[in-house]
């Protein structure tokens, strides 16, 4: 993950770090959440947040604006929509539109990957990589804005199982012929350099569905083959602890339960990487629509 300068020097606002030390404010910023958290979320919890940014005036205006919306349920894309088009109709910029509807993030963006790797039952070893997707998710308005996604050759074991397959949908002429894991590294590289995700004043972090694909699949794979991990890949935020977080339980089934605490559809097929990836961006969404903010989970190396 590439350092970064406080968030404020990328979008023109300042972000969010730690609490203040006025009691007022921590309990507007902290307590409140920590209630609409476990109840749903309203709209007051962006409010209050944004309370720290934006002056007493344009506070009363947006309150005013909103009025018996401001104490309504949140946490529904639909709602959050009317709302910021109900504040941009009444002369609020865009940014200030979507502060009410999101409170800031601590990174630019999120860069969100699943893999799949080879597999069988009993399990073979090496795994090795065999679907790379990244989607780079926009920390502020938590939509995706770019794709990075490759299928790779594996050469320990260059045929893929029928079970690895049937879990997968991923068949063996998907990934005859595609580079190597150290060609797909490089240009994972190369598109976070041409998604200006390497400048230091960009503060990124990737998002996994658990630890498992930057704490065990990845630097295994990469010492086995004698490759370098980048640094980048050495932080991350898993999804299945975030949402804990959030809800108070854990989703013992990944993102099944977690489509299903949250009351959404699961996209495309499950142990397809790049359909999980749009799914982990959806929950995203979803948690931060209801004023969660997203932290880094890992330990460092």
């Amino acid at each position: 993950m590439a350092t970064a300068s406080p968030a404020a020097d990328h979008w023109g606002i300042p972000a969010l770090t730690e609490p203040s030390a006025s009691p007022a404010a921590s309990l507007g910023i902290f307590e409140v959440r920590r209630v609409l958290d476990a109840s749903g979320c309203s709209m007051l919890a962006p409010l209050q947040t944004g309370a720290a940014r934006f002056s007493s005036y344009l506070l009363s205006r947006a309150r005013k604006v909103l009025g018996s919306h401001l104490f309504s349920p949140c946490g529904v894309p639909e709602f959050c929509s009317i709302s910021t088009r109900k504040l941009a109709a009444h002369g609020f910029g865009a940014s200030m539109a979507a502060m009410v509807s999101f409170p800031p993030q601590r990174y630019h963006y999120f860069l969100v990957l699943d893999f799949e790797a080879t597999c069988d039952k009993p399990q073979i070893h090496p795994q090795e990589i065999i679907e790379f997707p990244i989607l780079k998710l926009n920390g502020r308005t938590m939509e995706i804005e770019s794709t990075f996604h490759m299928y790779v050759q594996p050469v320990v074991h260059p045929q893929l199982t029928p079970f690895c397959t049937e879990l997968t949908g991923i068949i063996q002429g998907m990934v005859d012929g595609q580079p190597s894991l150290q060609q797909v590294l490089e240009r994972v590289d190369e598109w976070m350099a041409k998604e200006g995700l390497l400048d230091p004043n960009v503060k990124s972090i990737f998002v996994t569905c658990g630890d498992w694909d930057l704490k065990v699949m990845l630097p295994g794979q990469c010492q086995y083959l004698g490759l370098p991990v980048a640094d980048y890949f050495k932080q991350w935020i898993n999804l299945k602890k975030a949402y804990s977080f959030a809800m108070g339980c854990w989703p013992k089934n990944g993102l099944l339960d977690m489509n299903k605490g949250l009351s959404l559809q699961h996209i495309g097929r499950p142990h397809s990487g790049i359909d999980d990836c749009k799914n982990i961006a959806n929950i995203m969404k979803t948690l931060a629509y209801r004023g969660f903010i997203f932290k880094q989970t890992s330990k460092p190396f």
